[in-house]
């Protein structure tokens, strides 16, 4: 369904200056402030501090106003850049996602940037929105489009010539890049290499159909960009083993099987900082290879519980998500027939080795990014991206290097470093505006807040991005917000539904 034209937001302005924030640039700098920052129509033209934390501000150093500017006093509250989310699924038939009530859901929580990988809702549909995002004619997101390899092909790729053929035919089209799945590894190198050598950029998902003769390593040295979740890389971190160990009534299509086994997989893989898994990350850091884990969008296999009772379903998550998320056979990602407290604790060990070798690939310089993969396992569209910054930094990031993750270090991975990811002179102007900090506490990110005691003994909400600005656009984000929850109180109205029912329960 096509968003509807944009109704919100004011902007741009001749001239936007912002007074008294406490500035988060996205580089990994400490905060400062208090800072003026002028935009003008949808680019930062000045950065000014204006005194000192505690003391009045010094009204001399301050950029001036004229009558016809606009002036928002923000004393005391943070900003940071807008929030990039590299893996964006806008939701499809499947989900009975409207466009409307993902975007707001993304732009309320502070994402500006998305990048589309697979354009589920055909490319057309996808480049025709990001086209009206970028004239700021829909309340959306800025969208970049990447095509799944061979999507619109009129037959399966087979060879070398048709790999490059459809990677020249996909760019002409206007896609910004590809996310592959895997394929044989002639066509893997065709396309990749043909791909880097015309300036797009890639993203993988190196599904276990082809990870046995072609993982990251192989897809890195070929060109690939950017890899998505972690498949691939235990398996080029197989040192006793060249296939997974998988249960030998293995069944790809089985998805309880699939996710179940690949709880297994990073034990199978070398031990971390032994030799064969340093030689590995020295490679990918090498070659300037990106990670984009999206840990948040596998966190059900850890803890069911938590991801399918998670505070904001109730009020935001729309019906038909509800139960494209339920157990099912065949909705991808619902493939709870039988999860046991076994594969949870299995997962568990899973991300601890996972998480091990993303931090040390961060500390030895490597890039790695924020992407959330909603519309699947439990996980909402901008909820889940604010869990996937809590994972980073339980992962082992410093809260700035969180930040720095999901703001400057996902603009160099689209190549789009000298327009966004940072709050600099000369930059688009997208922002996050919140009254807390969130170096403190990532939780205020969430549109629902943290819970903190009130003076009176009872517990309140706080946080919540205030202002989400793209372009120049200044988005009013808790309204946005309730936006959303409109949508959805309008689809439980037609169906007669009225509360979500657990799976199996009747209440």
């Amino acid at each position: 369904m096509p968003s509807p034209e944009r109704k919100e937001g004011e902007g741009p302005y001749g001239k936007l200056i912002i007074r008294g924030v406490t500035l988060i640039d996205g580089t990994g700098a400490p905060p400062i402030g208090p800072i003026d920052i002028v935009v003008v129509q949808n680019k930062i033209a000045e950065i000014r501090v204006v005194g000192y934390p505690g003391l009045p501000i010094k009204e001399n150093r301050r950029p001036q106003a004229g009558p016809e500017d606009k002036v928002l006093d923000l004393e005391g509250h943070y900003l940071l850049p807008g929030l990039i989310d590299m893996h964006g699924h806008i939701g499809g038939a499947g989900q009975g996602t409207p466009a409307e009530y993902v975007f707001k859901l993304w732009m309320a929580h502070g994402i500006t940037t998305v990048r589309d990988p697979s354009a589920g809702n055909g490319l057309d549909w996808v480049l025709e929105h990001k086209k009206k995002s970028a004239a700021n004619t829909i309340t959306a997101p800025r969208i970049l489009a990447y095509t799944s390899f061979g999507q619109g092909a009129k037959k399966t790729i087979t060879n070398d010539a048709e790999a490059r053929a459809w990677v020249n035919e996909n760019a002409k089209k206007g896609a910004d890049g590809i996310k592959f799945f895997g394929a044989k590894p002639e066509v893997m190198q065709a396309a990749l290499e043909e791909n880097k050598k015309i300036g797009l950029r890639s993203a993988m998902h190196h599904a276990q159909m082809d990870v046995a003769r072609w993982n990251v390593l192989n897809s890195a040295r070929a060109g690939l960009t950017t890899m998505e979740h972690w498949y691939g890389l235990p398996e080029a971190l197989f040192e006793n083993r060249t296939i997974q160990d998988y249960r030998l009534d293995y069944n790809y299509q089985n998805e309880q099987h699939r996710f179940a086994e690949a709880g297994k997989l990073w034990k199978q893989a070398a031990p971390p900082y032994s030799e064969h898994w340093n030689k590995v990350m020295q490679e990918l850091l090498d070659l300037d290879f990106t990670i984009d884990p999206t840990f948040n969008i596998y966190e059900a296999n850890r803890d069911l519980m938590r991801a399918r009772r998670a505070e904001w379903h109730e009020e935001y998550t729309l019906p038909s998500l509800w139960r494209f998320y339920k157990p099912s056979r065949e909705s991808h990602g619902s493939y709870w027939f039988d999860w046991t407290t076994e594969e949870e604790i299995q997962w568990k060990e899973n991300y601890r080795l996972w998480m091990t070798f993303v931090n040390e690939y961060k500390n030895r310089g490597g890039r790695v990014t924020a992407g959330s993969d909603s519309g699947f396992i439990y996980q909402l569209y901008g909820f889940a991206f604010i869990r996937e910054l809590e994972l980073l930094r339980e992962t082992g990031f410093h809260p700035l290097e969180v930040i720095r993750a999901a703001t400057m270090h996902a603009s160099e991975a689209l190549g789009l470093d000298q327009e966004i990811g940072t709050v600099e002179v000369g930059k688009l102007a997208d922002f996050v505006i919140l009254e807390e900090n969130p170096l403190a506490n990532i939780k205020v990110l969430y549109g629902t807040g943290a819970i903190r005691i009130g003076e009176d003994n009872e517990p309140v909400r706080v946080g919540g991005v205030k202002y989400t600005v793209k372009d120049g656009i200044v988005y009013d984000a808790k309204q946005l917000l309730e936006d959303a929850r409109q949508i959805v109180l309008q689809h439980k109205a037609r169906e007669e539904h009225r509360k979500l029912k657990q799976p199996g329960l009747d209440w």
